[in-house]
């Protein structure tokens, strides 16, 4: 069971090369183009939301978020845009992990930490 389910993530990972293209096609609606943007973002921040070594929250971003991501952002996109991307690309193409994607990641992360701090100061009037 757990091998078909990591067999199914695996493809599915394999759907962020036309998404990560469609952000660029004029055919892509907004609404897709937006959550594409964060889904990609999402998946080459080589920071998760999750940290892989919390037990089993960890794991969670690989087996639930980023597939609800990549299947919301794929029945955004038109299919005929999804075609017609997919046969213009290399089916084994990856996307490079950028630094400057872990961004957002890190700023949720600094504003968590502000409000924890604060509520933390108040709570113990330091």
């Amino acid at each position: 069971m757990f091998s078909t389910l990591k067999e199914n993530i695996k493809k599915l990972k394999q759907e962020t090369v036309p998404i990560y293209y469609a952000l660029f096609d004029r055919r892509t609606p907004l609404a897709a183009k937006l959550l594409a943007t964060l889904t990609v973002g999402y998946l080459l921040s080589p920071i998760d939301l999750i940290p892989d070594f919390i037990p089993v929250l960890g794991l969670l971003d690989d087996l639930i978020i980023v597939p609800l991501l990549i299947r919301a952002t794929l029945r955004l996109i038109p299919q005929y845009v999804l075609d017609d991307i997919k046969s213009k690309i290399d089916s084994k193409e990856k996307l490079p992990t950028r630094w400057y994607y872990a961004l957002p990641v890190i700023l949720l992360y600094g504003y968590l930490l502000f409000v924890l701090f604060r509520y933390a100061r108040q709570w113990f009037d330091f």
